[in-house]
């Protein structure tokens, strides 16, 4: 069984780093050109996703196996292929249940029968901007930054705060570099034209060089 994975290299470590089965085989093609012309893969899975049409007719061109992208903040809807969509944030593919959103029952089926035969775990997600996890973690960072611009407290009291008060793996300044500002500033800006609640801190702004 093979999964053809296209991801720069820390991405590509953290899948990696879960267990995957005697059997199975993780290709790491050089380009999406590489990528296609694997045509008997279980899973394909592009974790260096761009929204640019070219890419997204390619990577069509590989269904009906299922086909997995990076897009946090992109939806299926704005995509409009029935691709899977998987918060593949730096960090989060190390978690133990990965965040999916599926875009029919037929596809669910197929992955769910790869996940099970992976050892693998995943929750579905809504096909909205952010899914869950990214949205609350982006919101968090945000609100860390509106409270560093308010010079309430400095950034490593804020992360200390949050890794006691709440048990969290890491603060919000340690998250936002971990994941990287510009992703979590361009997720809150698509955010912010459906709700004001999520309007971006200026310090944000100006960390992620906005």
């Amino acid at each position: 069984m093979k999964i053809v994975v296209l991801a720069y290299s820390p991405l590509f470590a953290e899948l990696l780093s879960r267990n995957v089965p005697r059997g199975w085989e993780l290709i790491r093609p050089g380009s999406l050109q590489e990528m296609e012309g694997h045509k008997d893969a279980s899973l394909y899975m592009d974790l260096d996703f761009t929204p640019d049409p070219e890419r997204i007719e390619a990577l069509a061109r590989l269904l009906p196996a299922p086909v997995m992208i990076n897009a946090v903040v992109h939806t299926l809807g704005d995509i409009g292929r029935p691709f899977i969509r998987i918060n593949a944030w730096p960090g989060f593919l190390e978690r133990s249940i990965h965040e999916l959103v599926i875009p029919d029952s037929g596809t669910e089926t197929l992955i769910r029968q790869l996940y099970d035969a992976l050892g693998w775990a995943y929750c579905k997600a809504p096909d909205i901007p952010g899914m869950i996890s990214a949205r609350i973690l982006a919101t968090i960072v945000n609100e860390a930054y509106f409270t560093l611009q308010d010079e309430v407290s400095t950034k490593e009291e804020i992360d200390t705060a949050m890794r006691l008060g709440t048990n969290y793996p890491l603060g919000p300044f340690e998250w936002s570099e971990k994941i990287g500002l510009k992703n979590i500033n361009d997720l809150l800006s698509v955010l912010q034209q459906i709700d004001d609640r999520y309007a971006v801190s200026a310090a944000l702004k100006k960390a992620a060089g906005a």
